[in-house]
């Protein structure tokens, strides 16, 4: 398997978000754009990068200093762990809580709170695992 947001993987990644109609068209639906980093705890910087315009991945890869919204962070045994079984809402909320999960740039609260948001947050996390 090829490493967890290494660039291949996270290039794989962005195929794998446009294929789901489920996270495209609600995200499209609210003209969704945003830059996601995604990377382990106790590491500076993130490893990879997704870019999403208008819901749909336009690019996946190595982070680069690039400008970022979102910053998500989590132990690479959490990340392996929702890689074999996809977490629901209620088991990223006890990450959250127990600090396992990190948002280092954005508002995890704020997104919880909005619906059009909420469900595609959860399907990126299933769409990880098909990767």
């Amino acid at each position: 398997m090829t490493e967890l947001f290494s660039p291949e993987w996270m290039n794989a990644y962005k195929g794998s978000w446009n294929d789901q109609p489920k996270l495209t068209e609600p995200l499209a639906e609210i003209n969704f754009s945003t830059s996601i980093g995604y990377g382990l705890l106790d590491e500076d910087k993130p490893r990879g990068v997704l870019v999403v315009e208008n819901g749909k991945a336009t690019f996946g890869g190595a982070y680069d200093n690039q400008e970022m919204n979102w910053d998500i962070r989590a132990s690479s045994d959490l990340w392996d762990q929702w890689m074999k079984s996809p977490p629901n809402m209620t088991k990223i909320g006890m990450a959250y809580t127990m600090r396992k999960l990190q948002f280092k740039q954005g508002d995890f609260a704020a997104m919880l709170k909005d619906p059009r948001m909420a469900g595609p947050f959860i399907k990126s996390f299933e769409t990880m695992a098909t990767v």
